[in-house]
């Protein structure tokens, strides 16, 4: 059935408002605002409105708001809580666009990062709507500065990102000072458990409106990924950038330090980039902002916590350099783009090890990903070349500006004629873009493979998972219960394994060991290991399913043992330390600092457990890690 649009006078909104709206060319409400502003216009009407940012929220909830407050009893009537600063001063910002013609009316916005002197003499004077962030909003209510018992309205914007910044202790006590016969908005864009404790514990039988499904990512975002050799994310990156000439989007990574390493990549290699994280002062996140909200800057390199609260419209791509841990995370990264009816694009850059992070944000998003392969250089030049014809097609022509100049350019360039002309053009423009791409080899992208099947010690199958380039991942059904460490496992491959191994990556868990070795030396690796036998029991040594591969993911995000001795090795970034079974003065260096013990005639500590075999004793090898 198609939806009746609906017009704002028939919403209730008064005409003082309809005239500032019409200004600022609001035609029709969007569906959240249908929703919400008849609910907020009413009395004892608490609301849970999941959206995505972009929808059309602030007026939403602004209006309406606005709608009830008696100017003439100037003080708080209304709070509007919003996780960043950035954010706080654009609600601010659109309230009192929305407020052009109401006479008299005072919004605050109060938020860390700024002179909290100024804004302890606003309150004072008297305010009528306060935005806020909730640290600095406690901080004025700790001075007394901050009187919230008149205000009928609260309204949390974006929520979800609030808990997640950590503000859950700051929101209670801010919803414990304001008075119980109030109207209470919760806008997120998500419904963790932490939101539906709030609305049970300060909300009165509240109204859930849902635009879209719950966690479900925007229609108007494609969601594309390149699966790619972690030594290729870079290279990556600039292809894909290259790929889109009029890119303007967000590159989110995951630490502070790899978000200023890429921005400054980015920028040495000729890229308008810039970096926005935590250790920036917040007049140089100002600065970074301005120039991005402008178009100075088209690519911003960000974290996820400083990204924010950033509210841009017209976003074209974001792009996951890496992804995140949450898929909470990733539905706010996706939904900075596609909004007020435009289409984006959210790519992700990852490599094997993660596609069933992809999968699970799939079912979570209920969204298909779409598989990329890597462009050519070639397809990126004629991608580029193909704009800059599109941009000569469209400029403007001012005659009357360059009449003066025109006859000398004509007198210069008349030996031309017009394929020479535009050869020099294209030329003059790509040479660079075309001589780096003839100078560099295609990045290959990882193609989905069928798992080779191998045969277990008991008859049956198991999936062989490559993980990381040359590397195969083995399981063996040992973990920390059993006493292992990594020295351990070291030493077990030293005493069984005839001939050079490299390992890579060693995820322990509480029953079982996942570790990476290179490929020309797994089946090996795997025979020597098979008929292994610990205390009396045989050991289970195949190559990781992708039953098993789910299983060790899931338990590192839900904070198990694996997880957190990974994190506390230092196991969580790409290019984990790799063991190589060397003979060297090197390899001596790394049998040390990982605590191989070869000082006793060459045999290992673990000698007497894991000497036991089905068809005999393992000897120990020579030269080996």
């Amino acid at each position: 059935m198609e939806r009746i649009m609906k017009t704002f006078e028939e919403l209730g909104l008064q005409d003082n408002l309809l005239r500032a709206i019409a200004e600022l060319g609001y035609e029709n409400p969007m569906p959240v605002q249908e929703e919400v502003i008849p609910y907020l216009l009413g009395e004892d009407n608490d609301v849970v409105a999941l959206a995505q940012t972009g929808t059309g929220k602030t007026a939403a909830f602004g209006l309406p708001i606005l709608q009830k407050i008696n100017t003439k009893q100037l003080y708080p009537q209304a709070l509007i809580l919003s996780p960043t600063r950035e954010l706080c001063l654009q609600i601010a910002d659109d309230l009192k666009d929305y407020a052009k013609y109401m006479d008299g009316l005072s919004v605050l916005a109060v938020y860390g990062g700024s002179s909290i002197e100024t804004q302890i003499r606003g309150l004072r004077r008297g305010v009528h709507v306060i935005v806020a962030t909730p640290g600095r909003l406690l901080d004025l209510m700790n001075r007394g500065v901050a009187d919230l018992s008149a205000v009928k309205n609260v309204i949390l914007d974006e929520a979800d990102e609030m808990l997640n910044m950590g503000f859950s202790e700051s929101i209670d006590a801010i919803l414990e000072a304001v008075p119980e016969n109030r109207n209470t908005l919760l806008f997120s864009a998500t419904m963790p458990d932490e939101i539906a404790k709030i609305a049970r514990k300060y909300m009165r039988e509240p109204h859930e409106i849902t635009i879209g499904n719950r966690n479900e990512s925007t229609a108007s975002v494609r969601h594309l990924y390149y699966m790619v050799h972690a030594k290729d994310k870079y290279q990556t990156l600039k292809r894909i950038v290259d790929y889109y000439p009029n890119i303007y989007g967000i590159v989110f990574c995951r630490t502070k330090l790899e978000t200023q390493e890429i921005a400054d990549k980015l920028i040495h290699d000729g890229y308008s980039a810039d970096a926005l994280h935590g250790d920036l002062s917040q007049a140089q996140r100002d600065y970074v902002m301005q120039r991005f909200r402008v178009h100075n800057v088209k690519l911003l390199v960000a974290t996820d916590v400083a990204a924010r609260g950033i509210d841009v419209n017209d976003l074209t791509h974001v792009i996951n350099f890496t992804l995140p841990d949450e898929v909470e995370a990733y539905t706010h990264r996706s939904g900075r783009t596609g909004r007020a009816g435009k289409t984006g694009i959210s790519i992700s850059i990852i490599n094997l090890r993660e596609k069933h992070k992809i999968r699970a944000i799939e079912r979570i998003i209920n969204k298909t990903f779409e598989a990329c392969k890597m462009p050519t250089g070639k397809e990126i030049c004629n991608k580029q070349i193909f704009n800059l014809m599109s941009r000569l097609e469209k400029v403007e022509v001012n005659e009357v500006e360059i009449a003066d100049v025109l006859p000398s350019v004509y007198r210069k360039l008349d030996w031309l004629d017009k394929e020479d002309l535009i050869k020099r053009l294209v030329s003059l423009e790509f040479n660079r873009l075309i001589e780096y791409y003839q100078d560099n080899e295609d990045i290959e992208t990882i193609e989905e493979k069928t798992p080779k099947k191998q045969d277990d010690k008991k008859g049956g199958k198991s999936q062989h998972i490559s993980t990381e380039e040359g590397f195969s991942k083995i399981y063996i059904g040992m973990g920390k219960i059993d006493g292992l460490l990594p020295k351990n496992l070291l030493e077990l491959l030293n005493a069984n394994v005839e001939g050079r191994v490299e390992v890579g990556r060693i995820d322990l868990f509480r029953r079982y060991t996942l570790f990476d070795v290179d490929e020309k030396s797994a089946k090996k690796v795997l025979k020597a290991l098979r008929s292994l036998r610990y205390l009396g029991r045989d050991v289970r040594v195949e190559f990781a399913s992708e039953e098993q591969m789910i299983r060790a993911q899931r338990e590192r995000e839900e904070g198990s043992d694996g997880g957190k001795l990974r994190s506390k090795r230092g196991r969580s970034r790409e290019g984990a330390p790799r063991y190589d079974a060397g003979s060297t003065e090197r390899g001596s260096a790394k049998r040390a600092a990982h605590g191989t013990d070869r000082n006793t005639a060459g045999k290992p500590k673990y000698k007497d457990s894991f000497k036991e075999k089905k068809k005999g004793k393992g000897k120990p090898s020579k030269g080996k890690f």
